[in-house]
């Protein structure tokens, strides 16, 4: 009987691993990811990129919008999305006009992200004319994923949060948006709730791999927000993500049966306290005078 070969031992996500992968035409999966324990799990099953999404802001801290979300709220999320994760390729979503201003302001913030909060590529959203102070992230030596399509940050220009791409015209804006990107040194381009033909022809044009958010499946790979997965934001699931499980029951069950255990004193129970041995209690009670009512 032969015995089972133990299985490889994983090794590090690297962008030419990723390649490697589009061109043989394997999926890569990317997740939004925000906490130490979310990292460590998505790190075990085996997710190829582990992103550091602004979007953490709204659903750890509350803020209505990502424009809201800090350059510092950002950096505690990528801190602990290093501290629980080994393999996953980390990658912090650049938050708002936190690369916008200029080059100097782009490399700057984007170096604090690696030297400070453990990120190792960068996520930039928004168009051809952000695509200088992308070029310069680059140029200084930090890879980046262009990000096009609905784009949070820019939600007031483009009318709200509809698909891009719907139109002939708005589809080859979106097409020179992701080429302008490709050509300032991106290594990736991420389509967010654009048509999925947008996103197809971006897969099959461009020659990095292209990873699809609510773009249909014709890409190189799938990014989720890690909380929609979940239902971990009940203010909104949008239409393109798929609910796993829904752990808000499991939540309020499990928060009711403490309140109800404590209220009626059914915990903490014997198995969850420390108690004195009986000659130390003794002896205890003699030195404090307590007599137990």
């Amino acid at each position: 009987m032969d015995e089972k070969k133990p299985a490889p031992a994983r090794k590090k996500v690297t962008i030419p691993m990723l390649v490697e992968k589009m061109k043989k035409g394997e999926s890569i999966v990317q997740l939004a990811v925000y906490d130490y324990e979310t990292a460590i799990v998505a790190d075990r099953v085996g997710i190829d990129i582990l992103c550091v999404s602004d979007t953490g802001g709204m659903v750890l801290f509350g803020h209505e919008d990502t424009t809201s979300v800090s350059f510092e709220e950002v950096m505690f999320m990528s801190q602990a999305v290093k501290r629980g994760s080994k393999y996953g390729l980390r990658m912090v979503d650049m938050p708002y006009m936190s690369f916008h201003l200029s080059e100097m302001q782009a490399v700057e913030n984007a170096a604090k992200y690696v030297s400070q909060g453990g990120a190792e590529v960068m996520k930039c959203e928004g168009n051809q004319h952000h695509a200088k102070n992308i070029g310069a992230i680059v140029r200084a030596g930090i890879p980046v994923q262009g990000h096009i399509g609905i784009t949070p940050m820019r939600m007031p220009q483009l009318g709200g949060f509809f698909a891009q791409g719907k139109t002939a015209d708005r589809a080859k804006e979106l097409i020179d948006d992701a080429w302008a990107m490709v050509d300032a040194g991106c290594f990736s381009i991420m389509c967010e709730v654009t048509t999925s033909e947008v996103c197809e022809y971006l897969a099959e044009t461009l020659p990095v791999p292209v990873i699809s958010l609510g773009a249909g499946n014709r890409a190189h790979g799938v990014h989720i927000i890690g909380s929609d997965l979940f239902h971990l934001y009940e203010k909104h699931t949008p239409r393109h993500s798929k609910m796993y499980a829904d752990l808000v029951p499991i939540l309020e069950k499990g928060l009711s049966d403490y309140r109800d255990d404590v209220r009626s004193r059914a915990y903490p129970g014997p198995e969850h306290t420390v108690f004195m041995k009986p000659d130390e209690l003794a002896k205890f009670k003699e030195l404090v005078g307590w007599k137990k009512k």
